[in-house]
């Protein structure tokens, strides 16, 4: 049976836009008042922004204490996504990851509460799709954790993933393919979850918002098409589209990943604003 993660259909549809991480030295100064203590930069970053991504769970686990601890420091209403353990995804055999799926899903994530958004399962750039061993991934990941409803992102990097079979397959497991903004990976508008998932990976210096205004405003109104359900034009797709019967309302999440990434936080800012 397809795995049903479980979406917020009980309310409206929201478009979160953040960035990767929150302590970077040359957001000082340029992000980050010079004075404001390092402690406490989550809790600015938290009130500027509606989400951000989560990197270093990638790398290693973290205690339960530091989910609630980053749930405590940032408002209501502020989401987290994860990036999942590197243990579970870069890997020979992804049939086998289910150890290390337990492993990161049970290390205190449910600490976030509400504040947990999709988990972004990274795959590399060196890994083909293989439909066998990647269903037999997808089947493994757990639609809850301790009541939890989780949801699952994938940012799939080899140019194989660009096919019909890869897409019906997340489709059949509800979970979202990233759309990837970026000339290094394959750039994927595919609708196959009850949410989007963006990284926006164009950033220039030259642009004091990291990106031209006419470039952000395109942005926005891709969110916004997201966000009511329907397809925004001129994206690549791999698949046939999602049924016409099938779209509602997703929530999106949008972040500003690497490109300039001094240029992060005010790309953020100013795509929110223009939200």
């Amino acid at each position: 049976m397809p795995k049903r993660h479980s979406s917020p259909e009980a309310r409206p549809a929201a478009i979160r836009v953040g960035i990767g991480g929150w302590t970077y030295e040359p957001w000082r100064g340029a992000f980050y008042p010079e004075d404001l203590p390092h402690a406490r930069e989550l809790e600015y970053a938290s009130r500027k922004l509606t989400a951000i991504e989560i990197n270093s769970t990638y790398y290693g686990t973290q205690k339960p204490a530091t989910f609630a601890k980053w749930r405590d420091d940032t408002p209501d209403g502020f989401v987290f996504t994860l990036k999942a353990s590197r243990y579970a995804t870069n890997r020979r055999e992804l049939a086998g990851a289910k150890e290390s799926i337990d492993r990161f899903v049970k290390s205190g994530i449910a600490e976030l509460g509400p504040k947990l958004g999709p988990i972004v399962w990274q795959f590399a750039p060196t890994k083909p799709f293989d439909p066998r061993d990647f269903g037999a991934f997808l089947a493994l990941l757990p639609d809850s954790i301790e009541g939890l409803p989780l949801r699952h992102a994938l940012d799939v990097r080899h140019p194989s993933f660009a096919c019909e079979e890869y897409v019906e397959l997340a489709r059949k497991h509800r979970a979202a393919t990233v759309h990837t903004d970026s000339d290094d990976y394959p750039t994927l508008a595919d609708q196959t979850g009850d949410f989007v998932y963006a990284r926006l990976m164009r950033a220039s210096a030259r642009f004091k918002a990291g990106y031209a205004p006419k470039a952000l405003d395109a942005w926005a109104d891709r969110l916004r098409a997201w966000s009511s359900g329907a397809d925004p034009h001129g994206l690549p797709h791999a698949g046939e589209p999602a049924k016409a019967a099938k779209a509602r309302p997703r929530d999106v999440y949008a972040y500003f990943i690497n490109g300039a990434k001094e240029r992060a936080p005010a790309a953020a800012r100013a795509l929110i604003e223009r939200l």
